[in-house]
């Protein structure tokens, strides 16, 4: 009997023991490969069949953006008559010409049925049709465009009101976020594609002389979805789809869209104005790199520097100098050029921004008001208007200065950048407004400059 109940309690102590040390050994190493993995200590383990949902990817409702867009995305027709021939006679007696035909998008923006779409899609048109998801065609109006952002407003009519699709703020978009093109990709009507924004404010060439900005999708976008809407998931416009980047002419994941603030922006100043309205700061400069801040001795490797800051205009009256760096322009920030070209492009003459700055490592807000561009271009000259402290150190009372001078006959006879303009054909010229009564049709017999030496130079025509 002893020892039935001696090997009882030995068989008792050894499964305690054994459960001891198998709990011990096990869980402790759970929780110590746990808490190393995650820096937190006595994670307990609890293994799950379940399998969590990407609700980023759940919530994308791509059904009902389409439904809501495709009818107030239509079909741009482009007619042109072009002239080839061997001779003048031929050219000047409308031999040789040739009907083209070029194809678009377009996006209705109010009911009322005004479109944007690219001015690529309407450039040199003689007529343009639309036709819409319905198979309805319609002769447009063109009632302006910009060149530079590639950008056109046409009006259709009808007694109904057309479907349109509503603006969305294009600041407001990220990186990652779900988007739509909607166009028609090689005439076929009515295409949707979906992708992401892949990067925002690209320029796809810092060399030219257009301030771009665009978005960057992979969305699928070929010839023919030129003019198009780029649309997010509650299907309002974030961007007119204008190009691609591609060695074999179609597409290979990167398209690009003017942003809907900036095509906004145009399409309004050419309705209420008949022209683009643009609001400028009054600096140049570059972005910065690592390499240019370290020649320059600064900081930052990000933001716009200043290298110079025109007297009359407002950043210099808010006490914006040379040297200084923009970070931000009303609390958006500001990495590179485009950034700052691509918010700028969405403001007008007369419109306040805060500017925020770096100047010797400290941040300063400056509040600017931007100012009509006054530069304008005449006989292949570029000229601008001149504060009165400086017509005053050239003892003038009137004059606009030469900034980039491109007509070589005039060039030849001296006139270089730096050079006033102050009289044409006894008319005297006190700003660049008074040049629009100087159209193509007047004689000009003579052009009277000063040197920045202040020398007068008389250029007579016969």
């Amino acid at each position: 009997m002893k020892k039935i109940i001696l090997a009882f309690l030995v068989s008792i102590f050894g499964g305690l023991l054994a459960l001891t040390i198998h709990n011990y050994f096990y869980d402790h190493k759970v929780n110590y490969e746990n808490s190393e993995k995650d820096n937190v200590l006595n994670i307990s383990y609890k293994p799950s069949s379940e399998i969590s949902n990407n609700s980023s990817i759940k919530n994308v409702d791509f059904v009902e953006a389409a439904e809501k867009t495709i009818h107030s995305v239509v079909h741009v027709k482009n007619t042109s008559i072009s002239r080839s021939s061997s001779s003048l006679w031929d050219y000047f007696n409308n031999q040789g010409e040739r009907t083209r035909v070029g194809m678009g998008s377009g996006v209705i923006v109010s009911e009322d049925g005004y479109i944007i779409t690219n001015n690529h899609v309407i450039e040199n048109a003689t007529t343009i049709e639309v036709t819409t998801n319905d198979n309805k065609t319609y002769e447009a109006e063109l009632l302006g465009n910009d060149e530079v952002s590639d950008i056109a407003v046409l009006k259709i009519k009808r007694k109904e009101p057309f479907p349109y699709i509503r603006f969305a703020d294009s600041d407001q978009t990220r990186i990652g976020e779900w988007v739509l093109a909607v166009g028609n990709p090689f005439n076929l009507t009515s295409t949707v594609t979906a992708g992401i924004i892949s990067a925002k404010s690209r320029d796809l060439n810092d060399y030219d002389s257009k301030n771009q900005s665009f978005i960057q999708t992979d969305a699928a976008v070929n010839s023919g979805n030129s003019g198009g809407a780029l649309v997010n998931t509650d299907g309002d416009l974030i961007g007119i789809n204008t190009a691609i980047t591609s060695g074999t002419g179609g597409f290979v994941g990167y398209s690009f869209a003017v942003p809907s603030n900036v095509a906004r922006k145009i399409f309004e100043d050419i309705i209420e104005y008949g022209n683009v309205q643009k609001g400028l700061l009054g600096v140049t400069g570059f972005g910065l790199n690592s390499r240019s801040a370290k020649e320059l001795n600064i900081n930052l490797t990000e933001g716009f520097y200043i290298n110079d800051v025109q007297s009359d205009m407002g950043a210099s009256k808010a006490g914006i100098k040379k040297g200084d760096v923009i970070i931000s322009l009303d609390n958006i920030q500001i990495v590179k050029f485009s950034d700052l070209s691509g918010y700028l492009s969405t403001k007008r003459p007369g419109d306040k921004i805060s500017v925020g700055i770096v100047r010797n490592d400290n941040k300063i807000n400056l509040n600017v008001i931007l100012e009509k561009n006054t530069n304008v271009s005449f006989l292949g000259m570029i000229l601008k208007n001149m504060p009165k402290e400086e017509l005053k150190k050239l003892n003038l009372t009137n004059g606009i200065k030469v900034i980039n001078n491109r007509n070589r006959s005039l060039y030849n006879m001296g006139i270089k950048e730096g050079y006033v303009l102050t009289e044409i054909n006894s008319i005297t010229i006190k700003n660049t407004d008074d040049l629009s009564s100087i159209n193509s049709n007047t004689k000009i017999n003579q052009m009277i400059f000063y040197s920045p030496d202040g020398e007068k130079e008389r250029l007579i025509f016969e």
